[in-house]
């Protein structure tokens, strides 16, 4: 079982405790949880948090010894944080555990010089005080999330969403993490490199939605849709789809596309016995030529290595369902 440890820095808000314990608890492999998530502070018991409420953590920081991965979060790490946190993330970073952050909690990270040479991310609102602070970062304020060999580090608290499905699938493969996000009713994991601002996130009139679209296109990925296709099924241009798209999602119409594509094909590897081929066809990837093209590129290994390494049995797969 992977262990979990969510460090709580006071004031620290309820919303980014909540998020990894949901996701990481809801997890399961053949029926049986897939992680074990403890929640732990510097001083253990009531502890106040930002939202103005008081939690009880029981947990202290000796969780982090036997965690394998750590989560810090947002809020009251901006500050100064306590020596000894700073001291116990070192320890947890150079044990090569797996290290990230939510929302401000990148901050926390930051003063532990953890975060020092490497690219990373925070709350687009602090975006101006984190690179005047952390100049030996190389901050990237307009992503979701950013991944750094074992350290991680997400936005504003919503991508913490992101982060925790990301984790999830390079743990126990994508049909565990889209099972995640149904049981928790959100959305797939959007890609790391997506914008974390977007203009206009609810459709400003009725009917000016493009989810209709999209759910059709999901429906028909092993079609060898174009541009040109998307726009007529929304009755726009394809100017307008593009600059709409990127208004309703924060990415073009094909980018959205290939990463529906990808995540039909890792599907497919997880639960079925079906040839590359037959992957790539109903996944809309072409041939198994394309299908470890796309695969290499978007994730370093051949379509052959990922199926060994998160292969799940289609019983035991039905079952955890």
């Amino acid at each position: 079982m992977h262990r979990v440890a969510i460090v709580a820095v006071p004031p620290f808000s309820t919303f980014d405790i909540a998020i990894p314990s949901l996701l990481f608890g809801m997890a399961r492999v053949g029926g049986e949880p897939a992680y074990e998530v403890k929640v732990c502070t510097r001083n253990p018991g009531v502890v106040p948090t930002s939202d103005g409420v008081h939690v009880v953590v029981s947990s202290s920081l000796r969780a982090l010894r036997n965690a394998d991965t750590v989560v810090v979060t947002g809020a009251g790490s901006r500050d100064s944080v306590d020596e000894t946190v700073l001291e116990a993330l070192r320890r947890a970073h150079g044990g090569s555990k797996r290290v990230a952050s939510i929302c401000s909690g990148a901050f926390a990270l930051a003063q532990a010089g953890i975060l020092d040479g490497l690219a990373a991310t925070t709350y687009w609102v602090y975006s101006e005080e984190f690179r005047s602070r952390f100049p030996a970062v190389e901050l990237r304020p307009d992503v979701l999330f950013v991944e750094h060999g074992n350290v991680i580090t997400s936005a504003g608290a919503a991508a913490g969403i992101d982060l925790c499905l990301h984790l999830i699938a390079n743990d126990f493969g994508a049909a565990v993490a889209n099972e995640v996000a149904r049981l928790a009713v959100v959305s797939p994991a959007r890609a790391g490199g997506q914008a974390q601002f977007i203009r206009q996130p609810v459709a400003a009139a009725r009917g000016s939605s493009l989810g209709a679209m999209r759910e059709w296109a999901q429906r028909n990925l092993a079609k060898p849709l174009s541009l040109s296709d998307l726009a007529a099924r929304a009755h726009v241009s394809e100017r307008t789809l593009t600059r709409r798209f990127r208004e309703e999602a924060g990415v073009s119409p094909l980018q959205w596309l290939l990463r529906q594509r990808m995540e039909r094909a890792r599907e497919l590897l997880e639960t079925t016995r079906l040839a590359m081929d037959q992957v790539a066809a109903r996944s809309g990837l072409g041939n198994a030529d394309s299908l470890r093209q796309h695969f290499a590129r978007r994730l370093g290994v051949s379509p052959g290595a990922y199926r060994a390494s998160f292969r799940h049995d289609r019983q035991t797969y039905r079952r955890s369902r």
